[in-house]
């Protein structure tokens, strides 16, 4: 981050985007997440549901409580997403 509170976003992870796009920034905690502001209002729900999930995975990978599952289960759970 510079001084400014500027960053940099990869050029491979800005596929999609252009010059002038306008993009949503949302911060829970230390981490962000970014969204053109025209998927916005259409996935926000969906987005924050994922958000949840995912916090809720990795405090239970830092506590140590994360069991291994086959590649077949692993895909049966995210048919449940």
């Amino acid at each position: 981050m510079s001084s400014k509170g500027q960053i940099v976003i990869p050029s491979e992870m800005r596929a999609g985007f252009k010059e002038g796009d306008k993009l949503v920034v949302i911060r829970s905690g230390n981490k962000f997440v970014l969204k053109s502001a025209t998927a916005f209002d259409e996935n926000l729900e969906k987005d924050l549901r994922f958000a949840e999930r995912a916090e809720e995975a990795l405090k239970r990978c830092e506590k140590g409580g994360v069991n291994g599952i086959s590649g077949e289960e692993f895909l049966e759970e995210l048919k449940k997403w």
